[in-house]
């Protein structure tokens, strides 16, 4: 993918090359500028420089603990699969016997 992502911070331009992995540059571009957004709108006034720090900080922050709240909730959500496999295993192999 020679793919080269644009995103818009504050009125300047920013070039990305995403790896490989990254099925959809765009909406994961669109998605960082949706949080920065929400955190914008914390703020009162025009964002000053030390504010769009604050801002990509907190910008940061809500994204890590949706992700956190994500990654715990795809734990969980693998212990359940995994508890049900192994009863339905049980199962089949009191039906076997």
């Amino acid at each position: 993918m020679d793919e080269i992502v644009v995103i818009d911070l504050f009125g300047e331009e920013f070039r990305f090359k995403p790896d490989n992995k990254v099925k959809h540059p765009e909406q994961v571009a669109q998605h960082l500028k949706k949080y920065i957004k929400e955190a914008e709108s914390l703020f009162q006034n025009k964002p000053s420089g030390k504010n769009k720090i604050a801002i990509l900080l907190l910008a940061a922050m809500n994204l890590s603990k949706d992700f956190h709240e994500l990654k715990v909730q795809h734990l969980e959500l693998e212990k359940e699969i995994e508890n049900k496999v192994s009863l339905l295993i049980e199962k089949i192999d009191k039906g076997i016997e």
